[in-house]
């Protein structure tokens, strides 16, 4: 009686969890799609411009059978293609339009995602990451492709543990459209699911890549536009010219590669460290690989967390919707029992909505390398750099010197005050009972024996 008592509360107590997130995804997402659709708009520039410009120029170019030709801001893998493409499914619709009703469905399916990984008990604080982490990045969010992305990347995360092979796949189709998520599988444990995992992803990407190579013109075209970029205004390195603006540094800031990036003296210099701390990044990265000795079911999710930090620190572009890889992959993160990147995945959170701040509200004050821009770029920048910092700390304390402590569980306490009471009183019973019992069984004395 008591056992069923239990259950019939334990599914109310769940479903009334699943609301909270639920509700707020709902209203947060409305309002995205309000100002996507320019129900009502924030003040800065047109953050839609892209799709209703770019997006939809390569969209008539791939539509036709080949890559947009000669087109210096298409820097993307070749499966990009069918995120471009993906509104043509919606022919009702115009192209803007079924283009933000694909990136919400993106959305709720990463959603649906991180939900169905915490429906046995899990940690629901990734739900809460994902819901307020998009929400907080303002109508960004929906004007670009990345949340696509992130929705393969999510799942690919999500499959490493029981399925490599499929975590391999979705890696490989991830990396196809914007090369990041093959560093989900760098976490994955040694041996047979490292195995299985990578020779997927590789078969994968070299099978997409075969297939838009022979079938349509101009498929890798996106190398050579992607290594003649700049430093774009908003990175980290970004901060020494901005700096230097105000001590007569006589750069410009121009639209250039499809960013705007500074131009001018040393620009190549500063360029060229971002290279390398990219390379040393990677370094690390192989160094803690080799090195790792303790394996655990968070470590997945934690090693693809803090390589997607590092290579986003130390890129020379870190546009706004980058933050929405780290949020996705952070959310995943926090719906593992154990993970050590709660702290991480907080200043992640904050980084994007100061995200916010600096595109498109202040992007003109960010132009203009004011102290205003000077300011709201150096927090967001610092906010992600801190974060990156701290997850490579606890990473390496948790699998190589185990010297991080594991994370404590909050203990069980029955919710329900008359069954938690009649619980604890079965309880005490139960083994003043088996206390009864032992006593019982204990050899009586000998009568015989005497004192000494």
């Amino acid at each position: 009686m008591a056992e069923g008592s239990g259950a019939g509360h334990a599914a109310p107590a769940r479903r009334g969890s699943l609301a909270a997130p639920l509700a707020t995804w709902v209203a947060t997402r409305a309002v995205l799609l309000m100002l996507v659709f320019k129900v009502f708009t924030v003040p800065g520039p047109d953050v839609t411009h892209d799709v209703l410009i770019i997006y939809q120029g390569w969209f008539e170019a791939l539509k036709s059978g080949i890559f947009p030709p000669h087109d210096v801001t298409w820097q993307y893998p070749p499966a990009a293609a069918l995120a471009i493409l993906s509104p043509g499914l919606l022919p009702s619709l115009h192209y803007d339009a079924g283009f933000y009703v694909m990136v919400c469905a993106a959305d709720a399916l990463t959603m649906a995602l991180l939900l169905y990984a915490g429906r046995r008990g899990g940690p629901r604080a990734g739900v809460w990451v994902w819901v307020a982490g998009i929400a907080l990045l303002g109508p960004t969010a929906y004007a670009r492709y990345d949340v696509m992305v992130t929705a393969v990347a999510v799942a690919a995360l999500l499959a490493a543990a029981r399925r490599p092979r499929t975590a391999g796949v979705l890696a490989g189709l991830g990396a196809m459209l914007k090369v990041w998520p093959v560093l989900v599988l760098l976490g994955m444990p040694r041996g047979r699911a490292t195995r299985r995992s990578w020779t997927m992803a590789v078969l994968t990407a070299a099978a997409l890549t075969a297939g838009f190579a022979l079938s349509m013109p101009g498929a890798l075209a996106f190398l050579s536009y992607q290594t003649d970029r700049g430093t774009e205004v908003e990175s980290l390195g970004a901060l020494v010219f901005h700096v230097a603006r105000h001590f007569g540094w006589d750069g410009q800031v121009l639209l250039n590669y499809g960013s705007v990036e500074f131009l001018g003296p040393y620009v190549d210099l500063v360029s060229n460290a971002a290279l390398a701390l990219n390379a040393l990044a990677l370094g690390w990265l192989l160094l803690w690989r080799l090195r790792a000795r303790a394996w655990s079911a968070a470590t997945p999710a934690d090693a693809a967390f803090t390589a997607v930090l590092l290579f986003t620190v130390t890129s020379r572009v870190i546009s706004p919707q980058y933050t929405v890889w780290l949020v996705g992959v952070a959310a995943v993160c926090l719906t593992v029992r154990g993970s050590r990147m709660a702290l991480p995945a907080v200043l992640v959170v904050l980084a994007t909505g100061v995200t916010l701040v600096e595109f498109p509200l202040w992007f003109g004050h960010v132009v203009a390398s004011d102290w205003e821009g000077l300011l709201v770029l150096a927090v967001r920048n610092g906010l992600l750099a801190a974060a990156a910092l701290i997850a490579c700390v606890r990473l390496w304390r948790a699998t190589v010197s185990g010297r991080e402590p594991a994370p404590r569980r909050p203990r069980y306490r029955p919710r329900h005050g008359p069954d938690s009471a009649r619980a604890r009183g079965q309880r005490r019973g139960h083994e003043q009972g088996q206390e009864q019992a032992e006593f019982s069984r204990a050899p009586a004395p000998d009568s015989r024996a005497t004192t000494p």
